[in-house]
Parts: structure tokens; C-alpha cells; sequence
């Protein structure tokens, strides 16, 4: 399986966005964590600023 590389960074939120974020988070059942990572992956698409992702198996060859 190939290797995400992630990088992190400090958020400050204020309580009330934070606490509607963790709401969201349990209403969807993930993580605080991947609620954000959802929201941001979320408005990149919808703003076509998410990089293309190359399709591995158009490379590959079978025997």
C-alpha cells in the first residue's frame, strides 16, 4: 500500500465552530481529525483546486 505523506499543523478554532465541528464529526461517525480533513478536501473540489490523482493501474501491465 502506498505511503500518505502528511504533514501537521496547529488550528486555532473558536469553541463555538469547534463544537459544531465535533457535533458534525459524531453525526457522520469520524474523528474531529477527519471531519476536517473531509471539510478541506470537500472545498477544494468544489473549488477545482484539488490535485489530480494519477491512476496506478494504467501503468501496470499484467502477465
Amino acid at each position: 500500500m502506498a505511503e500518505k505523506n502528511t504533514k501537521s499543523f496547529i488550528l486555532r478554532v473558536d469553541s463555538e465552530t469547534m463544537n459544531a465541528i465535533e457535533a458534525w464529526a459524531a453525526d457522520e461517525f469520524r474523528s474531529t481529525n477527519g471531519q476536517l480533513q473531509w471539510i478541506i478536501t470537500e472545498a477544494l473540489r468544489k473549488a477545482k483546486r484539488l490535485p489530480h490523482k494519477r491512476n496506478n493501474h494504467a501503468t501496470e501491465t499484467e502477465d
